[in-house]
């Protein structure tokens, strides 16, 4: 059987198991456990932080507001959904689109280390803060203060013959528009990043 058939097996058993997982109190209030999607194959790796009210509702990734974003910016880079694999540090809705606790982050990333382990990425894009800190800490890569993680955004990591690229999430464009021209550059440079 090719590696490929193994990797199905794989990502269908993990799928499975993100949504039936009770590990956390989020169980409770989830509609939908948000398991990754695309493209498996890829040397792309897409890390977002958590399933919104709307990707909750319906069982998929990034398709609210940021989705729409994150669509246009990869759009403009020349980058298709279907090229890429997509999935979240969390993958349970967090009410009021709160942050992730410690707890939420270690019961939940135990899949996020899964799905890395099978799609073996060459690139690793980490959106926002927290998926940021949770890639550098899992590869052991020096963490500045919280406040200073805004100056990595655009700047590339080396671990584990993986290259970390950290962006702001499309949110911060929703928040902040002026930031999208910055924010499409670090897009923009997704494809060139590989070998």
């Amino acid at each position: 059987m090719q590696r490929a058939n193994y990797r199905i097996m794989d990502i269908n058993e993990l799928c499975r198991k993100i949504k039936s997982c009770t590990n956390c109190k989020l169980h409770k209030s989830r509609k939908n456990a948000i398991t990754g999607e695309g493209n498996f194959n890829t040397g792309i790796l897409i890390i977002a932080q958590a399933p919104g009210k709307d990707e909750d509702r319906t069982g998929k990734m990034f398709i609210g507001p940021s989705g729409k974003i994150f669509d246009r910016l990869l759009l403009n880079a020349g980058i298709h959904r279907e090229d890429i694999y997509l999935t979240n540090l969390i993958k349970c809705y967090l009410p009021k689109c709160r942050r992730p606790s410690k707890n939420e982050i270690e019961q939940c990333s135990v899949y996020l280390d899964k799905e890395i382990e099978i799609i073996d990425p060459k690139l690793i894009v980490a959106l926002g803060f927290h998926t940021t800190r949770y890639i550098l800490k899992k590869y052991n890569l020096d963490r500045p203060p919280k406040n200073e993680y805004k100056n990595l955004f655009g700047k590339l990591f080396y671990a584990d013959d993986r290259i970390i690229f950290p962006v702001r999430h499309p949110t911060a464009i929703l928040f902040n528009p002026e930031k999208e021209e910055i924010i499409q550059e670090n897009y923009n440079m997704i494809l060139k990043l590989l070998p």
